[in-house]
């Protein structure tokens, strides 16, 4: 597991890539991965900025978990760069050709894994791998 249980330290993670990019700091190679998909995400850098990183994020609060959200990002590309399940990085590679963008096939993706993941936790079951690919798939 990349990032730990804790919620508190996970988003500090975030933060402190963040801050280390925009000082110019060296960075390790999972702080690269997280302040990348960060600077995808501009109208997330006050959430990684601010005071208030143990802010709770709620569907009836009218805003996304920009957290989740980036975690996903990281999520797809630990699958594509380790092809697991098998064919994610081919399925990543063409619908990136497709769009013309791995930003938007990232975030296409990330809809199926999100599906994917709430079925799982929601049946208390692993997720299904073989429907999570035939998902991918339909893109």
């Amino acid at each position: 597991m990349i990032f730990g249980q804790d919620r508190n330290e996970l988003r500090q993670m975030y933060a402190d890539a963040w801050r280390k990019l925009c000082d110019k700091q060296p960075l390790a190679p999972l702080e690269m991965q997280i302040a990348d998909v960060i600077e995808m995400h501009p109208e997330y850098h006050a959430d990684v900025t601010g005071d208030d990183l143990d802010r709770d994020y709620t569907p009836d609060g009218g805003k996304a978990n920009p957290f989740l959200h980036m975690g996903l990002h990281l999520g797809i590309r630990e699958q594509v760069a380790t092809n697991r399940p098998a064919g994610i990085s081919a399925i990543h590679k063409a619908l990136s050709a497709r769009l013309g963008d791995i930003h938007a096939a990232e975030h296409a993706m990330i809809e199926c894994l999100a599906e994917t993941l709430w079925e799982a936790q929601s049946s208390n079951q692993p997720p299904d791998e073989a429907n999570y690919l035939q998902r991918l798939q339909q893109l």
